[in-house]
């Protein structure tokens, strides 16, 4: 029974909530820089290197393909050994856009933070040696 009230006191806490919501936003911004990296930037770096798919550019190790196959219909060649480089670069394109984005929104949110921590202080009030100073002048009059 303490085990059960243990966890519940663990899953409720703050941070592990705000971790769940992170990755929850996480996998979806995942699929939206997923979505430009597919969509809008890999068919304009094949167009300019000329290939229609760049993430079907592989080379075959081991075993027959036929020409031209898709990279899934390559894997699919039994005893076909793949070298699925184009596919890869499109992952590593992906991640580095994501890396960019997080890097520019961590930014922002560091420069808001140093905006709130330069604003100016309330004006400090007298300080002790005034206080008493004053009190000393109270109490002769």
């Amino acid at each position: 029974m303490g085990f059960v009230k243990e966890f519940k006191e663990f899953a409720v806490k703050g941070n592990v909530m705000d971790l769940a919501v992170g990755v929850i936003i996480g996998g979806a911004f995942g699929k939206i820089i997923d979505s430009v990296v597919n969509d809008l930037i890999m068919p304009l770096v094949s167009g300019i290197i000329g290939t229609p798919d760049f993430s079907n550019i592989y080379y075959v190790l081991k075993g027959t393909v036929p020409e031209g196959a898709a990279l899934k219909d390559a894997r699919a060649v039994e005893g076909a050994v793949i070298f699925a480089y184009g596919n890869f670069i499109t992952v590593l394109i992906s991640f580095l856009l994501l890396a960019l984005v997080v890097f520019f929104l961590v930014k922002g949110i560091n420069q808001l933070k140093k905006k709130e921590d330069a604003a100016p202080a309330a004006p400090a009030g007298p300080s002790q040696e005034q206080l008493l100073a004053e009190i000393r002048d109270l109490l002769k009059k």
